[in-house]
C-alpha cells in the first residue's frame, strides 16, 4: 500500500491486521480521487472509520489544507499516526480515538470531502451516511466504499449522486451537495 501521487507520492503505508481493515487498492483510490481531483486543494477532510489512514493521507498529499482521521481502533490510530510521520503530514492532521458515530455526532467541524469506508457486513453506510452529510458544506462530496452486494445508499436530502463505481466486491458511491450557485441553475 502506498500514496499514489502529490507531496507524499511513493511512500510506503501500513495498515492494522484485522478483518476489519481492508486498504482501498490504488485502483478504486486512483478513481476516487480522480472524481474530486478539483475539489482538493485547501479541502477539509474527514476520514471516518479511517483503518490506515491511507484516504485521508492521499487527500493530503494531493493538496487538501487538513484532514481529521477518527478510528476507535487503539491500534489503527497508532498506524495512522507512524503513516503520517513517514509522509511528513501531520503538522496538517489531527488523529481522534473516538467511536466514529460519537464523532459525526458530536463534532461542531464541517468538512468539504467526508470519507466513509466502514467495516463491511454491519450495514454502517446507511447509517452513517445521513449524519455526515449533515457536517457538508456547500460544494462538497462524501465518497461512501461498500459491499458490492449492498444496495446502493440513497442520497440524503440536499445531496445529489455525482457517480457509482463497482470493482468486483467493492463499491464507491460519490455524492455531492450543489453550491448555492449550481443549485439555483437546476431550478
Amino acid at each position: 500500500m502506498r500514496v499514489i501521487t502529490g507531496s507524499a507520492r511513493g511512500r510506503r503505508l501500513t495498515a492494522p491486521d484485522g478483518l476489519d481493515v481492508r486498504p482501498t487498492t490504488d485502483k478504486v483510490k486512483e478513481a476516487v480521487f480522480s472524481a474530486v481531483q478539483f475539489q482538493l486543494d485547501g479541502a477539509a477532510v474527514l476520514d471516518l472509520f479511517a483503518g490506515s489512514g491511507q484516504m485521508g493521507i492521499e487527500a493530503l498529499s494531493r493538496g487538501a489544507e487538513k484532514a481529521v482521521f477518527v478510528d476507535s481502533s487503539k491500534i489503527a490510530v497508532r498506524c495512522i499516526s507512524e503513516n503520517l510521520r513517514a509522509t511528513r503530514l501531520e503538522k496538517q492532521a489531527q488523529v481522534v480515538s473516538r467511536d466514529s458515530y460519537d464523532y459525526i455526532r458530536l463534532t461542531a467541524s464541517r468538512f468539504d470531502i467526508i470519507i466513509l469506508d466502514p467495516p463491511y457486513r454491519h450495514g454502517h453506510i446507511h447509517r452513517v451516511l445521513p449524519l455526515a452529510a449533515e457536517k457538508l458544506n456547500e460544494g462538497g462530496c462524501i465518497i461512501c466504499e461498500y459491499e458490492s452486494e449492498l444496495d446502493e445508499p440513497a442520497a440524503p436530502e440536499g445531496l445529489v449522486l455525482r457517480k457509482t463505481y463497482k470493482y468486483g466486491k467493492i463499491s464507491v458511491t460519490i455524492f455531492c451537495r450543489p453550491a448555492e450557485s449550481e443549485a439555483g441553475e437546476e431550478s
